[in-house]
């Protein structure tokens, strides 16, 4: 077989050539991409922040404490007479005002009385005249002529028909007091309870004893008692000792108070009673507020919550609560530095004032305090800040600051 020339000649490449080509041809594919890569990545930019600078403002530290409301005024009403009922007239649960009829008692039998009492007192009176003019007559009989007897007889007859006359005034004026009795009137205004006596039954009188009717509160103004421990007390007597607190009668130490399902503390009064001595089985003294409560919103009975002024008006810087972090324990906030950096402060806070926290400690004037965007930011990065106002909640109450003393 012939085989030609040129296939028998022909020069393969070696496998060692072909191995380095390959890599070289991959080398420049991955160098390629790599740089398609890098020019394709943006830089990063600094993550968005919003910032707030502290609100300083004049403040006064206040204590919370759990209080009680009660009535200025409660009373019982009950039946100082004997009788059937003839009539209730008021609805259970209303508003009655001072000498609104209750409750009616069948007044006949009292008018009787009354009448019989009446025409006693008359003839009482009738005897007191006859027995002044046999005075009289008698007196005017020369000494002489009359005797010891005569004289002593008329002027005791006299002094008796004057006892019988007084006796029967007094008489009526029971019988009629009587007679106005049946007619049950509320003693003061208020919230009447319900009705414990209805048409037709019959009621006792007496004093102390007689039938409950109903009873009455008074809503306006109203009283929060509650407890105050005894570390505030001597913390007040230190600012009172110090004249940074008044002491006196005219000075009204104010109080507010919120119930159970409102936010902050919305009713405003004044401290009007602090007891004389510390309780010695609790540590606390008995104080009272009382305040205006025209609507009837706070009914006696209910649990709430008071807050009382602790301290002299200082000046603090508030921040919200949202700017504040916790890290092993200790409170701290995040502020950017002129280079936008973000720095650390480790503070210390105080109360709620108005919806901001007080920073008693940690916070330079004028220092930028990250509000929005906290899980986006590292100590030492790069921000963007963004200034904004300081926000507080939305149920804040404003609360006017407790004046202090002249020194």
């Amino acid at each position: 077989m012939h085989i030609s020339s040129s296939s028998a000649n022909r020069v393969r490449p070696h496998p060692v050539v072909c191995r380095g080509l390959l890599v070289a041809v991959f080398a420049g594919l991955a160098w390629t991409v790599g740089c398609r890569h890098k020019e394709d990545v943006a830089p990063r930019l600094p993550p968005a922040v919003s910032v707030s600078r502290p609100i300083e403002r004049e403040i006064t530290d206040d204590a919370e404490f759990t209080a009680r409301v009660a009535a200025v005024e409660s009373t019982e009403v009950r039946a100082r007479v004997s009788g059937q009922i003839v009539a209730v007239p008021f609805q259970s649960g209303s508003f009655v005002r001072q000498g609104d009829v209750l409750v009616e008692i069948d007044v006949r039998p009292f008018q009787a009385e009354l009448d019989t009492r009446i025409a006693e007192e008359a003839r009482a009176a009738a005897s007191l005249s006859l027995a002044q003019i046999e005075f009289n007559r008698i007196e005017g009989i020369p000494a002489d002529s009359r005797t010891v007897f005569e004289y002593d007889t008329a002027s005791a007859r006299l002094q008796v028909s004057r006892a019988a006359k007084a006796a029967a005034t007094a008489a009526v004026e029971s019988a009629r007091l009587n007679v106005e009795w049946c007619r049950v009137v509320a003693p003061i205004s208020g919230r009447i309870s319900y009705k414990h006596v209805t048409t037709g039954n019959l009621v006792s009188g007496g004093t102390g004893s007689g039938t409950l009717l109903t009873t009455i509160v008074s809503v306006d103004p109203i009283y929060a008692n509650f407890d105050v421990d005894e570390r505030t007390v001597q913390r007040i007597k230190q600012l009172v000792h110090e004249g940074k607190l008044e002491s006196n009668e005219r000075a009204e130490i104010p109080v507010w108070l919120g119930l159970a399902t409102e936010n902050g503390f919305p009713h405003h009064g004044t401290i009007n009673f602090v007891d004389n001595q510390v309780n010695p089985r609790t540590g606390t003294l008995r104080v009272r507020g009382v305040f205006p409560n025209p609507d009837g919103a706070l009914s006696p009975g209910f649990f709430a919550r008071v807050s009382v002024p602790v301290s002299a008006p200082h000046k603090a810087a508030l921040v919200c609560d949202r700017a504040l972090d916790t890290d092993q324990g200790q409170k701290i906030v995040y502020v950017v530095d002129g280079d936008n950096r973000v720095l650390v402060r480790p503070v210390r806070v105080g109360a709620l004032h108005d919806g901001l926290r007080e920073i008693a400690d940690g916070l330079t004037p004028g220092e930028r305090v990250i509000v929005d965007g906290l899980q986006r930011v590292r100590p030492g990065a790069t921000v963007e800040p963004t200034l904004v106002e300081m926000p507080a909640s939305m149920n804040a109450t404003t609360r006017p600051a407790m004046p202090a003393s002249n020194p």
